[in-house]
């Protein structure tokens, strides 16, 4: 089959110019192939390169000549979703414009390590295939990303080069067999929703640096085994949606919970607070002083029973026993001496 006129083909001009003056006319088209029961692709008639969205959705391939991927050298959206393909070509890494690529709905169990090539993209959609991880080095490369997909896969841990992901806004990866989020999550600056809910039996805790990501506008935790809430999460200031139901939480109890979010984070920072309190330290002669006001010149109200810290018989201000008359009272030797003129 060729790609024919009566194909519902559409057709964009796009003009490039330098300065005012164009000196170049260059036609990009959008060829849409979707919804044909197409088992194999037909042999384009036409410049693969001057195609700059290419759908092939809701089909029936099984396979993506790479031949076909090499040569779509403009290429910004692919569109594959809802086929059969087991695999994507290795090719796919030659599509350095690609910005949106849509595999979702597939029988992949993994993606080609090619795909970091593509450094233009900005949303990957992954969702509803095998996939048991992703390429090691996809954070390093993918730069630019801003979306990524991945639900309902057989995901068992994320790398730990998407923290590398600085772009990322939308992190889901519900509905997979996920054990652990990566430690140094605090690097995502930009991301506004993460959702790892549905992985049921296997996620049971969340890491402290899930509460360093400024810019969390949604988390979605439901269905796991979590039973404590890092206390960090009380530190998320812009986070505004909070779903937690269908875990065995502890910490914060369930009363709290089913108050609010407010409440939640209420909760969290307290025992944060609480749980990081430094150890009690002898205070020093100085902070005594400070304490009992003899730098400032105001004695605690009360009456003059002995305190501890230092105290002077007759109380003057620092002002006044910084006079000559003075100073050897507060000589080091003096003070630390059994029989210092200070009392206890």
């Amino acid at each position: 089959m060729m790609y024919e006129q009566q194909q519902p083909v559409r057709m964009h001009v796009r003009k490039k110019a330098e300065g005012k003056k164009c000196i170049e006319e260059e036609r990009l088209e959008i060829i849409d192939l979707s919804g044909m029961s197409l088992k194999c692709l037909p042999n384009p008639s036409l410049n693969l390169g001057s195609i700059c969205k290419l759908d092939l959705s809701n089909n029936n391939l099984q396979s993506i000549p790479e031949s076909l991927t090499a040569r779509l050298l403009n290429l910004v959206v692919l569109d594959v979703h809802s086929n059969q393909l087991k695999s994507l070509p290795n090719s796919i890494g030659c599509l350095s414009k690609l910005k949106v690529l849509n595999v979702a709905g597939n029988l992949l169990h993994s993606l080609p390590k090619t795909v970091e090539n593509c450094r233009c993209l900005e949303e990957l959609n992954a969702n509803f295939n095998k996939l048991s991880k992703l390429p090691d080095n996809i954070g390093f490369e993918l730069v630019n990303l801003k979306k990524l997909s991945i639900n309902s896969n057989k995901v068992v841990i994320l790398p730990e080069s998407i923290t590398h992901l600085t772009s990322l806004r939308i992190l889901d990866a519900r509905l997979n067999c996920l054990r652990s989020l990566p430690e140094e999550l605090e690097s995502l600056i930009n991301l506004e929703v993460l959702n790892v809910s549905q992985n049921f039996q296997y996620l049971d805790a969340l890491p402290y640096s899930i509460g360093l990501l400024i810019s969390l506008v949604e988390l979605d935790v439901s269905y796991n085994k979590i039973n404590a809430l890092p206390d960090s999460i009380g530190c998320l200031k812009k986070l505004q949606k909070l779903r937690v139901e269908g875990n065995p939480l502890v910490s914060p109890p369930m009363e709290v919970v089913e108050q609010s979010l407010h409440a939640v984070k209420e909760y969290l920072i307290e025992k944060m607070n609480g749980g990081h309190r430094s150890p009690t330290k002898k205070k020093t002669w100085v902070g005594k002083l400070v304490k009992y006001g003899t730098f400032n010149g105001n004695m605690r109200n009360g009456p003059r029973e002995e305190r501890e810290g230092f105290i002077l018989p007759d109380y003057r201000s620092i002002d006044g026993l910084a006079s000559p008359r003075y100073m050897g009272v507060f000589s080091p030797r003096r003070l630390f001496s059994p029989k210092t003129y200070f009392s206890r």
